[in-house]
């Protein structure tokens, strides 16, 4: 396991910042890695980010830094498999978790192990854990049982398909977010009128892109817009001060979480068109 710590920006300082300094502060490059586990500790919110590839059993562990007996004596994390079948253990229970299904584990659990139904084709699991003040229980959501809300239009080029897994009406969290985005075909823009959420960070996963693809993440404040390119299998750690918005070369899917002080989904800012620069 290795992790890394990101730090929280001023937008002021981020206005200055050169594309190289964009990426080092908010993108993350690599998160899946052939038999590891890597993880990203982002002082927004204390959200942690990782990714595991599991050819022989991966145990969740906490960091030494964090002076805690096990990831989750504080903490919540949603995991979502964006790669072949897996398997997780949590305190002996085994789910399996196929394809973009969602697993919820709560405060307290003290052994989550990570597997592959094939290990020579291993699972990809991505997780977002945030801190917990109430134990809930551990849930698993298929793709299929998800409620689709199907937003956009072609006109529009966004014509989606939101699946929520972990929020208000579905997975019962502390403050944990999460879910997921599925472009159509010939659908490059998400997140358009854009929008910030002044109460919680937000993290995006881009994926499902073909290797010669790439997302344009639009972020910063409204009047102070930047851009990063993203390929596929990135992710973005997006301030409360930032918008999130992205177009591709081609269409995409991505996994939105949320962690911060307002659990409301709907609870963000809508910038005017006029207003964005």
């Amino acid at each position: 396991m290795t992790l890394e710590i990101r730090h929280c920006t001023h937008p002021k300082h981020a206005k200055h910042y050169t594309t190289e300094e964009l990426r080092e502060e908010f993108l993350i490059e690599k998160l899946f890695v052939t038999g590891e586990m890597k993880m990203v500790y982002t002082h927004e919110d204390r959200t942690v980010i990782g990714g595991v590839v599991p050819t022989s059993e991966i145990t969740l562990e906490a960091h030494p830094s964090w002076n805690t007996s096990f990831f989750l004596e504080r903490r919540e994390i949603g995991i979502i498999n964006i790669g072949p079948h897996g398997i997780v253990k949590v305190d002996g229970e085994e789910f399996t978790v196929n394809t973009k299904d969602c697993l919820y584990v709560g405060l307290g659990k003290r052994e989550v192990t990570f597997h592959s139904v094939d290990e020579n084709n291993p699972a990809r699991f991505y997780f977002v854990s945030a801190l917990a003040h109430k134990e809930y229980p551990t849930r698993k959501l298929p793709i299929e049982e998800a409620t689709p809300v199907h937003l956009g239009d072609d006109s529009q080029s966004n014509k989606r398909t939101i699946y929520k897994y972990l929020h208000g009406g579905g997975i019962q969290t502390c403050q944990l977010m999460m879910g997921m985005t599925i472009l159509a075909p010939n659908n490059m823009w998400n997140t358009m009128p854009a929008h910030v959420h002044d109460r919680r960070n937000e993290v995006y996963l881009y994926f499902d892109l073909d290797e010669q693809n790439r997302v344009m993440h639009f972020m910063g404040e409204p009047s102070e817009t930047r851009h990063i390119v993203v390929a596929n299998e990135q992710a973005i750690i997006s301030p409360s001060w930032s918008i999130h918005s992205g177009v591709g070369t081609g269409n995409y899917t991505f996994i939105w979480a949320m962690a911060g002080e307002n659990y409301t989904f709907t609870d963000m800012d809508f910038v005017d068109m006029n207003d964005l620069k």
